[in-house]
């Protein structure tokens, strides 16, 4: 468990108190239980949790490197690393890899659209019923029938990540010829109940694969999993 963390002071990063509940647990006890935390946005893509320290019920032993934020706002808060705690939550609903972005949309679309799917020559899915999730600061991602992809060309694999909005993706890798492209497609088996239109649906990172849309090439998007 960490006290503030130093900052980059060049920049101040945005800063806004929220409503919620939210409790922190480790080894099946309450770290922390608090209705005043505060969202700091410490990197572009996602905010953490400051927690008041009189809401934090063990003892703080600051680390040498590091001390109190310069931020006057977050002087009386305290930063917990989120994966060394067991479970958090918002109200009574846990929260997986990092606090939601309330700045942050997802939203899952029934379409007809035609979608194909091309690895290395080879169509390995061919849709006119996906389903469209379009997520802030990502590229619109293609969830496809089961049985409009080519199954036989998945190989199980033991990957697994986790999405504070969709759940728990599992994934396949993908054998055409003699390349396997590991990790190459997802799907969430039991999504969290904003996105069950995708449950069971399969899903090609659209950064490593040919993927067109009523007859029209896509361009790979540059994102972090490209």
């Amino acid at each position: 468990m960490n006290h503030n963390r130093a900052m980059d002071q060049s920049r101040e990063p945005r800063i806004e108190p929220v409503a919620k509940r939210v409790r922190a647990y480790l080894g099946g006890v309450p770290v922390a239980d608090t209705t005043r935390p505060v969202l700091v946005w410490e990197k572009p893509y996602y905010p953490t949790y400051y927690l008041p320290a009189r809401d934090v019920r063990v003892e703080l032993v600051p680390a040498h490197a590091l001390h109190r934020s310069p931020l006057e706002p977050l002087r009386e808060l305290v930063r917990l690393d989120w994966e060394a705690m067991d479970q958090w939550f918002e109200e009574d609903e846990p929260v997986y890899v990092h606090p939601k972005d309330p700045y942050s949309r997802v939203d899952v679309l029934a379409s007809s659209r035609h979608v194909v799917v091309v690895v290395d020559g080879v169509t390995v899915a061919d849709s006119r019923q996906p389903r469209i999730l379009f997520e802030t600061g990502l590229p619109p991602r293609y969830y496809l029938p089961l049985p409009d992809v080519r199954m036989d060309l998945l190989r199980p694999s033991a990957t697994q990540t986790q999405c504070p909005y969709k759940g728990t993706a599992s994934y396949w890798s993908l054998a055409v010829g003699s390349t396997l492209h590991q990790d190459v497609v997802w799907t969430y088996r039991t999504p969290l109940p904003e996105c069950q239109k995708i449950m069971g649906l399969a899903c090609f990172y659209n950064e490593r694969v040919d993927l067109s849309v009523d007859g029209v090439r896509q361009e790979r998007p540059r994102t972090p999993f490209s």
